[in-house]
């Protein structure tokens, strides 16, 4: 049975940066992951990763996975099922009914965003259509935008596209924002925002990008169109963390605990990235986190060989 001594799953920022920091620890490594890339793939134009004045997130990732391959780290392109650790090692089951084999593990699985599930959105995703405001809010200068969320992480996303776009139309399902208080009192004085409380958005419309959406009124379903040029869906993300099992530990959020170490309560199991615990979920921080765990794991091995020498 081959044993790798660090098995990552996932190939995002956090991931892949955990695998070229374990090769150049000397540890024998594999990462496993569905795509290459994971959410940085949807995102337009990045201002805000040091050394690159601006970039495309697919640009971005090629970098990255030039990178991997440089250093010569295995990449397996399947999905996982499980993980289980049994003993001292860790057996993580893939897609493709292969068991991989680890002293250690990192998680970097990432989070994927709560969709709306209507015409159009799919169509327009990158035309248009955004998960993430802090990424591609500077491409909405000067004009009208949507946002779709009536929580922290929407009315974080208007009041940052203030900034940026010439009018915001903020949708929330229910009568009213369960944002904290603070963030409602700020988003009440921003003059360019306008809230639309028991609305939702039924349909993004447009011809080689978005041009408007169409909304309706819970209460009384009547409908109406607005012209926007950009749809920002903040209804929350979701961990991909369906393969972990309920012995790791997990916030409200089903985020993995981390300490500042990246450790999780499962000795020899490190998460990092979006996936973990850690706030502020950005590109940068993830790969910061992917280079900490790995190191980490490093570190357990060495110890964990010196106490098996004594």
């Amino acid at each position: 049975m081959e044993v790798y001594d660090l098995v990552i799953i996932g190939a995002g920022p956090a991931g892949m940066t955990a695998g070229v920091f374990a090769i150049r620890k000397g540890l024998k490594t594999v990462i496993v992951s569905e795509d290459i890339g994971g959410q940085v793939n949807w995102t337009n134009d990045i201002e805000n990763y040091m050394g690159f004045g601006e970039i495309d997130g697919q640009s971005l990732v090629r970098k990255f996975e030039e990178q991997v391959k440089e250093h010569r780290v295995m990449v397996k392109l399947t999905a996982v099922r499980s993980l289980k650790k049994e003993g001292e090692l860790f057996f993580i089951r893939t897609e493709s009914e292969e068991t991989i084999t680890g002293k250690t593990a990192i998680i970097c699985s990432g989070k994927r965003p709560k969709t709306l599930n209507v015409p159009g959105e799919e169509e327009f995703r990158n035309k248009g259509v955004s998960y993430c405001s802090t990424c591609d809010g500077p491409l909405f200068r000067g004009v009208p935008v949507a946002v779709v969320g009536g929580g922290n992480s929407a009315v974080k996303s208007a009041l940052d596209l203030a900034h940026y776009a010439s009018e915001i139309h903020l949708f929330s399902l229910l009568s009213n924002l369960t944002a904290d208080a603070i963030l409602v009192e700020r988003l009440q004085r921003e003059g360019k925002i306008k809230t639309y409380l028991g609305h939702t958005v039924v349909e993004i419309k447009g011809g080689q990008a978005v041009e408007k959406v169409t909304v309706e009124r819970v209460d009384t379903k009547e409908r109406f169109e607005v012209p926007v040029q950009g749809v920002f869906v903040e209804i929350g993300l979701i961990p991909n963390t369906d393969f972990v099992d309920d012995t790791v530990e997990r916030n409200e959020l089903q985020e993995i605990m981390v300490d500042c170490l990246c450790r999780t309560n499962i000795p020899g199991l490190f998460a990092a990235g979006d996936v973990s615990s850690v706030p502020e979920k950005q590109i940068i921080i993830a790969a910061g986190e992917g280079a900490k765990a790995a190191i980490q794991a490093w570190e357990y091995l060495l110890k964990r060989s010196d106490a098996s020498a004594q």
